[in-house]
């Protein structure tokens, strides 16, 4: 029986590069993917018949939900605010950073009590659920792409809901984290057929890649 490929879907940036990373020390390197001037889009092992791709963050659940890739590494986040119906197997380790509340110091007591307030994010589910789900208060989300800590600043929200690494952008405009809402991290997710079709493959790959975590 001829043995198919394996697809991996990879969040384009630094997730990739330190994916590849693991993926080298477990003996599945992709050495064209190196190639910095390469148009290609899909990258191959033959040996190990795996193929690769660079895709948005937000759109490797979706790859691999449909099955256009059987494995997927991609932040907790981006799992967190699509929602598809993955397995999500394996924490990396690696890309660590937190979802914080974010705002002025003056916003801090509007998150104890019951009043309405606007939360500025790019991740309006992540927000819901936590505002919703978890501290029972009720707010009003509006959904930014890009400097949500002008929200805040201009007057268009109270606080934002936010990846935060190193909170040295929010502290140069005037802000500081007021609560925590998970920890995050680079996470290994896999397609449901495929974790039954190719069990033995995909297992085999989880396995090396949690050895790897262990070394860091």
């Amino acid at each position: 029986m001829v043995q198919g490929y394996l697809t991996v879907a990879l969040g384009k940036g630094r997730l990739a590069k330190k994916a590849m990373e693991a993926f080298e020390k477990i003996g599945i390197p992709c050495d064209e993917m190196k190639d910095k001037d390469t148009r290609k889009l899909i990258f191959v092992n033959e040996e190990k018949k795996i193929r690769f791709f660079l895709a948005k963050g937000p759109d490797v659940p979706t790859y691999v939900e449909y099955g256009a890739a059987d494995i997927g590494i991609v932040g907790e986040d981006t799992i967190l605010e699509e929602g598809r119906n993955i397995y999500e197997v394996l924490d990396l380790g690696f890309g660590k950073c937190r979802m914080c509340i974010a705002g002025p110091e003056s916003s801090r007591k509007l998150l104890q009590g019951r009043e309405v307030i606007r939360v500025a994010t790019k991740y309006p589910r992540i927000a819901k659920d936590y505002f919703y789900n978890q501290k029972h208060q009720t707010v009003e989300i509006i959904k930014l792409n890009g400097s949500i800590e002008l929200a805040p600043i201009v007057g268009l929200s109270e606080v934002i809901c936010d990846i935060v690494e190193t909170g040295t952008t929010l502290k140069e405009n005037g802000l500081l984290v007021l609560e925590e809402v998970c920890p995050l991290s680079a996470r290994v997710v896999v397609n449901q057929v495929s974790m039954r079709m190719e069990n033995e493959r995909i297992t085999e790959i989880i396995r090396g890649l949690k050895s790897t975590t262990i070394d860091m």
